[in-house]
Order: structure tokens, then sequence, then C-alpha cells
């Protein structure tokens, strides 16, 4: 990683036109950033990459958030990190489903047979989806995800990450089934996995259940009906803004303190429409100051329902099915009428009905009141979720086991959050988990769930002794292949055997991408090299997904952090400071930008946004990051038409001039607080940092150095080598955020690549010396370019040339005395014949005599 000078060759015309093209292909040609297996794990610095979800195209989001790790990947690099850099692929799950459908015009019905010739419509219409087989299906699904693997691929190598394609997986591969499966299996043989049947959130229109982790409120109207219960000796006033679970209630709930009901404990009332006897209980969690401070308990209408059922062992009725809509059959105690006037209702037209009825028998207690309130939705969905009972697989997460939570807690401290603050938010979490983590989903394209249940006499499964493959067997599908000691024809068959029908949510997958990256259980050198993993970059709001699972599956198989150090992305905000995403119509996508503005301006927009915090999408900033590359070709130019100075051990001595040695004392501090920052996941600030360096280095010191730069002798060598100390640091510091540029100007006239150079260290720059002295002023470069800004505003003012001849300049203020030191280039800039420098206090002034005045 050392710098090989050579004579410089500079194009006539530098042009950022065409970059991207000639060195994606050069980097993968030369390997430029393949990973170094051979380096030991001290020397190694791995990064989680985020598999992004392949279900359309990339937006500008992902551009923002995928340019801060390349940033810290290509800073690690040049330190003399061997960088292990993978990419994956989030291709299983529901959105991959729903692309699918949409796209081919198709849906899964499992109960189909396999059609090996199977070709979706030439024409698919998604409003009239046609059934295909599970196989199908995802054969469907591969086809598709390859095209849009492809795509991605193609705009990251476009945008420049600095990733080893040679480590791509997906996490729907083998290697990534195999990793998800066997990790399972082992948390079933630890007791940390468990199949149980239980209330269960559940997303109507896609028709699986869903984990805590992946709920979201969403404000939506409804209103509180006010409802009779009958007791012998007068009506129990309820309100509830689910009148249609009426035929599911099994109970009404007070607080035990509340006076009012105090005596109706341990009676019974009789529910409106259906006349059910139900119990009225006492329970804590009852709210005396809310409604009529009686509530109703269905089987089940929210959460806390749940918990109702489950603490005061209440009976069973549920009316709502899979589907969304009332069962066909009333639940056992409920009478048939008017139970009839609401089976196969939606939930929506049930509640029509129920009020209505409500009315007619005058059990509604005047008109419903409108209200505002939080419903629970799936992230994904468009429907409010409901609970039913199903059964389904759960990991313990620290939920229901304090000790785990603790474990989980301690894990969250000993983790290096950038920025700090968001631990906080790891914390709120963890110690707000009411359940395990269900992992089950009831949908296709995913990892199955590896296991078979026997079947008794009668053709039932017995649960509670399910059949597992031997971990040399993995990947499996169950639905596809025979459980040890068995053969296909048993299948379905009284004392043979089924199939789990369910995949593992995507996040059972997602939780273990450094297990499937590193080659866990698959190649123990890798393994060995990278884990555990020095940096997880992510969004902040997936910090209770795949921040927490990625933790919960480390602690539960390794008993450590999966890495040492986690850096925060905010979101893209539209004009109207919206986060920008899909669902909402309102993201962009970055082929225009890259195409119009270049991808090292792209990537400056994305650099800018600080660690953490949400960023307003903004193509001025854009705009600000082409000109800022294009500055640099054209500054690189002006810096390389003297020829070649190599920083070999001696060149330091050729820098005395006291402007050259003021302007490298600023580049040394800017050295080490970009370096500093960048340790600190700080991207921004050093990219800040080292840019208000470089444009106070092209308007200031290159316009004071020029004409000694082209002069002769040792004040002329001085300048030249200050301006090839100070280029060939600017381009390594520019190299992680504006790969394309940095790397055109270095080839221009050094061997190798800017981005496996080395890191400048405050050291090397000319003017330091090995026992920590530094030689030059930094405050000197200001005071002098200041002195010559009011030269050269005088000239304007006159509206005069720039090369118009000052015949004395005086310069008085702070600082002036100092300027002594640098008085020929100040003059020579000028263009100033004599130069009067009075020491004194207050800002810096200059009293100027043009040429033209004094001869007049």
């Amino acid at each position: 990683m050392t710098e090989q000078p050579r004579a410089p060759r500079v194009p006539a015309k530098p042009s950022l036109d065409g970059l991207e093209t000639a060195w994606v292909q050069g980097w993968e040609d030369a390997g430029t950033y393949r990973f170094d297996r051979t380096r030991p794990r001290a020397e190694v610095y791995s990064i989680d990459t985020p598999p992004p979800t392949v279900s359309g195209s990339l937006h500008v989001g992902h551009v923002f958030s995928y340019t801060h790790t390349d940033a810290i990947a290509r800073f690690q690099r040049m330190r003399g990190r061997a960088v292990f850099y993978p990419m994956g692929w989030d291709d299983n799950g529901l959105p991959t489903e729903r692309r699918v459908q949409n796209h081919f015009g198709v849906r899964c019905d499992p109960s189909l047979p396999y059609d090996p010739g199977y070709e979706p419509p030439a024409k698919p219409d998604p409003k009239r989806q046609i059934p295909v087989s599970r196989r199908n299906f995802i054969e469907l699904c591969e086809r598709l995800t390859a095209v849009d693997e492809k795509a991605f691929e193609e705009m990251w190598r476009r945008v420049g990450l600095s990733v080893d394609w040679n480590h791509l997986y997906s996490t729907i591969g083998a290697d990534a089934r195999a990793a998800s499966q066997r990790a399972f299996l082992r948390n079933l043989a630890r007791g940390e996995a468990y199949l149980a049947e239980a209330p269960t959130l559940w997303d109507v229109t896609f028709r699986t259940a869903v984990a805590q982790a992946e709920l979201e409120d969403r404000d939506q109207p409804g209103a509180f009906h006010r409802i009779a219960f009958h007791a012998p000796d007068r009506p129990v006033f309820i309100e509830t803004t689910r009148p249609e679970l009426l035929p599911a209630c099994v109970a009404l709930v007070a607080h035990p303190d509340d006076e009012r009901y105090r005596d109706l404990f341990g009676t019974t009332v009789r529910t409106p429409l259906f006349g059910v006897e139900v119990p009225v209980l006492a329970h804590r969690l009852a709210e005396p100051d809310k409604g009529s401070g009686i509530a109703m308990v269905c089987t089940f209408g929210d959460v806390t329902d749940v918990v109702w059922w489950r603490e005061l062992d209440l009976p069973t009725r549920a009316v709502v099915g899979w589907d969304g809509r009332l069962a066909a059959d009333p639940p056992a105690g409920v009478p048939a009428h008017p139970y009839d006037e609401l089976a196969g209702k939606t939930v929506f037209s049930a509640k029509e009905r129920v009020v209505e009825l409500l009315r007619e028998s005058g059990d509604l207690d005047g008109e419903p009141r409108k209200v505002v309130r939080p419903v629970k939705f799936y992230e994904k969905g468009s429907k409010p979720l409901e609970i039913v009972t199903t059964r389904q697989w759960y990991l313990r997460n620290g939920g229901r086991d304090a000790e785990l939570r603790e474990r989980l807690l301690e894990r969250g401290r000993e983790l290096r959050w950038h920025p700090a603050y968001m631990r906080a938010r790891y914390e709120n979490w963890v110690s707000g988990l009411n359940g395990d983590w269900l992992v089950s989903r009831q949908r296709f394209f995913g990892v199955p769930i590896p296991v078979w249940y026997p079947l008794d006499g009668a053709g039932e499964p017995v649960h509670d002794a399910p059949i597992v493959p031997a971990e040399s067997a993995l990947p499996v599908d169950p639905s596809s292949d025979v459980p040890p000691g068995f053969t296909e024809d048993q299948r379905g068959e009284p004392g043979g055997f089924a199939a789990d029908p369910d995949v593992m949510d995507t996040w059972a997958t997602s939780s273990l991408t450094p297990q499937i990256a590193g080659g866990w259980e698959r190649d123990a050198d890798l393994f060995g090299r990278v884990f555990p993993f020095d940096l997880r970059p992510q969004a902040h709001d997936i910090i209770r997904t795949w921040l927490f699972s990625t933790v919960v599956r480390a602690e539960l198989e390794s008993d450590v952090l999966p890495w040492s150090d986690v850096a925060l992305s905010g979101w893209i905000l539209d004009p109207d400071r919206k986060k920008m995403s899909k669902s909402k119509g309102n993201v962009v996508t970055p082929i225009d930008l890259l195409e119009q503005y270049g991808s090292d301006a792209v990537r400056y927009w994305a650099a800018s946004g600080r660690p953490g915090t949400d960023t307003a999408f903004d193509t001025g900033q854009i705009k600000v990051g082409r000109r800022l590359a294009i500055k640099i070709l054209n500054a690189s130019k002006f810096v390389l038409q003297f020829g070649e100075h190599p920083l070999d051990e001696g060149a330091g001595a050729e820098v005395w001039q006291p402007l050259d040695l003021s302007m490298l004392a600023a580049l040394r501090a800017v050295a080490a607080e970009a370096t500093e920052a960048l340790e600190g996941y700080d991207y921004a600030r050093a990219l800040e940092r080292t840019e208000r360096f470089f444009w106070d280095f092209c308007d200031d010191y290159l316009e004071l150095v020029k004409q000694r730069a082209y002069g002769t002798g040792r004040e002329a060598a001085s300048a030249r080598a200050a301006l090839d100390a100070a280029l060939s640091v600017l381009l390594r510091l520019f190299a992680p955020f504006l790969p394309f540029v940095t790397e055109e100007v270095w080839s221009w006239w050094r061997e190798g690549s800017v981005h496996l150079a080395a890191w400048p260290e405050p050291g090397e720059i000319p003017g330091a010396s090995a026992d920590g002295l530094v030689a030059g002023d930094a405050a000197l470069l200001p005071v002098a370019a200041e002195a010559l800004r009011q030269i050269r505003r005088a000239k304007s003012d006159a509206r005069l040339s720039m090369r118009a001849e000052v015949a004395l300049a005086r310069v008085s203020g702070a600082g002036a005395g100092a300027l002594h030191a640098v008085a020929g280039d100040l003059r020579g800039a000028g263009r100033v014949a004599e130069l009067d420098l009075a020491t004194g206090e207050g800002d810096l002034a200059v009293e100027v005599a043009l040429a033209e005045q004094a001869g007049e």
C-alpha cells in the first residue's frame, strides 16, 4: 500500500464523463476489492452488509445508506485492513411474493399439482391471478429475483460500492437455507424453539401470522358504541369500537377497586342480541376512567383481550377466520339466530349489521361516538390485524424469560452504537417485549420449517413428536423431501408422516447474515477470520427487527455479540419531510441522477447526511457534489502541470517557504480530524472537513502560490513540492467518498489504485519531524488570503481586471505583521508594487492605491 510515482500523464481536457464505466471494469479486472483471506483476524475488518430486499428497483434511499457503509469500508481498507465486504440479496418473503403475483399474474395454490412445463400468461392480469402449484410459484419467484438481482448488482457497481462480489449470497440460496434450518434445529434441541397453539396476530390479506416486531400503529377512524348488557336488576353499559365481536364475548371486566361494579363481580350478565350468560370479573388492567369503566372481553379483539383470556382462564369463542370474515357456524353456546345474519360477512359488514340489530332491539344507547384511534397493522399490510388462534413456531427472545432479557440488554450495553443515543431504542424494545418471537409464516417463498410430524392411526399429526433431519441433510423441503425412516408413499397416510406446511419469517433467516456470509459450519477458515464481525450498518427503524434478532441468534448459538459496532443511517425524506417508501409512491430512483450528475456527485450528497439522522432529498446538494468533482479534476491538472515530485524520504526538505508550510500545517490538522471522524463512523464530518480545506486550498493557496510555482529556483521547488504533497493527501482523503474522480486523477501520476494506497497520516506531510515537532503556522495562510481578497475586492469595486497593477497596499490590524513572511507571494498574487505592513489590533484591513489611480 505504497505510492509508486511516475511522470504525470494528464488529459488535455479532463472530464467526469465515462469514469464509472471505465473504473468499475478496471477495479473488477484488477481485483481491487478482493478480500485477502490469508490475513489473520486481527488484520481483518468485516462488514455485515444489509441484504436489500429484491422486489423491484433500488431507490435513492438505498444509495444513501449504502454509501455510508462503503465510505467506512474504503477507509478501513486504506488503513491496511483486509476488508471483508460481502453483498447479499434478501429475496425470500412477502415482498417478493407480491411482486411475482403482480408481475406474472399468478397466485399460489398448494393444493394444485406441479406442472413441469408451466409458463405464465403472456399478458398477465394482476387483478385476475391464475392459481399455480407451490413449486411452480417458487420457480417463478426464482426466475424474477434472478433478473432483479442482476439489475441490483449493476446499480451497486455503478454507485461504486467496493464490495467483493465473490462473496455474494441470497437469503433463499442453498447455503442460507442450510444455515437457517441448522440454527432452527439447534434452537429446537436446546428448547429455545417451540410449537404452540395460541392467539396470534394475523393479517387477513396475506393470511399469515405477524410478529410483534412487524407491527405498526396507524390512526384510523372508528366509533364507540354504548351497548347494554343485561343483569337481573339493571342494564350494564359497555363502550366498544367492535360490536361485531359480540358473539365472541366471554366476560365483562372491571377494575377491582371500581365501586360501580363491585356488586356484580362473581355474577353473570346476558349479552345483547345473543343472550349468552357471561361472568363479570375483576382485573387490574381495566380502566375505570375509560368509557363506562367496564369492558367486554372477546376472543379476540385486541392484545388486552388475550391477557384477560389467559390470566382469567376464560373459554374461547372464535368468530373471525383467517380470511377476515365471520365463521359460517356460531361458536359453541351462541344461538344460530341472529348469528346466521353475520356468517360469512367481512368484519366491516358484520359491524354494520350488528349495529342495525342493536338499534332494533333497543340495546344501543344513543348514536355511536366517532373517534380516531391507533389500530395495529402489519407493517406491509393494508387492513387492520385480527387475532386468531393458530399453531405456530416461536423462538425465545426474552419476552417471557427475565434472565435472557437481561443478557440481551447487557449485549446492548457492550455494543458500540453510532450515534450513541440509538442504544435507547434497543433497550426500550427489549424491555417492552411481552412475548416470544413468532418465527413461522403461512407463506410459500421462504426457508421451510425443517420438520415433519408422524401421523397417528387416524391420520392426525402428532405435533409434540416432530421428526427432524440430520444437519448433514440440510437444506431440506419437507413438502417434497422424506423424513428419515419413511418413504414417499407414506406421506399423508395413517402411520406415516406429514410435512410442516410453513416457512420461516424472513427475519429468522436475515438474523443470521453474519453466519451466512461468514461461512458458519461451511467454511471454518473463513468464519474464523471474520466472525464476530466488526460492523453492522443498517437503518434505525429496524433496530427492533434486524439488529435485535441478530443479537438474539448470536447469543443463543455462540454466546457473543455478532459484531462490535453498529452504524445507523436515517431515512430519506421527500420535500414534504415524509419518509420515502415504495408503498407511499414518493421514492426517487437513482439511475437518472447517476446519469445526469455522476456517481461521485450522488455519493457526495449521501455522505453529507449525518449518522442516524433523517435527511431530505436535495438535488442542489448533488449539484454541489458534481462541482466538487469537476474542481478536483481542474485543480489536479494545475498541480500536475509542473511535472513529477515524488514523495520520497527527502521530499520534505524541499518545502521551506512559510506559506507552503502554513498550508501543509492546516492540512495536517485536517488529516488528523478526518481520521478521528472516520474512526468514530462520522463520515459526514470527515467529508465536510476535507471539503472545506479543499476549497480554501483552491481559492486561497493556489491563487497565492501560483506565480511562484511557475518560477524557478528553490522558492518554486518549495511550492511545487507542497502542491504535490497536498494533492496526494487530498485525493486519499476524498477517496472514500468520491471514488471515481480520485481514482482517475491518481492514475495520472501514480501506479496502482488510490483505494489501496495508505491512508494519509499527519506525520507523512512535509513539515513534520520524527520527534513530533512541526513547522509552519496554520494561521498564516488565512491572513494572507484575507489580505488578497481585500486587494481584489478593491480592483473589482474599481471595475478593473484582477491583472491590474496595485501601486501600494497598506495592511493593518491583527496578523498584519506576520505577512512579512509571505510578502513575496502576496505581492505576486495581487500584483502589488509596494506592500506596507503595519502591526496593530482589530480586524485586518487593507488600503489600496491602484496604479491607474496613482498615475492620475
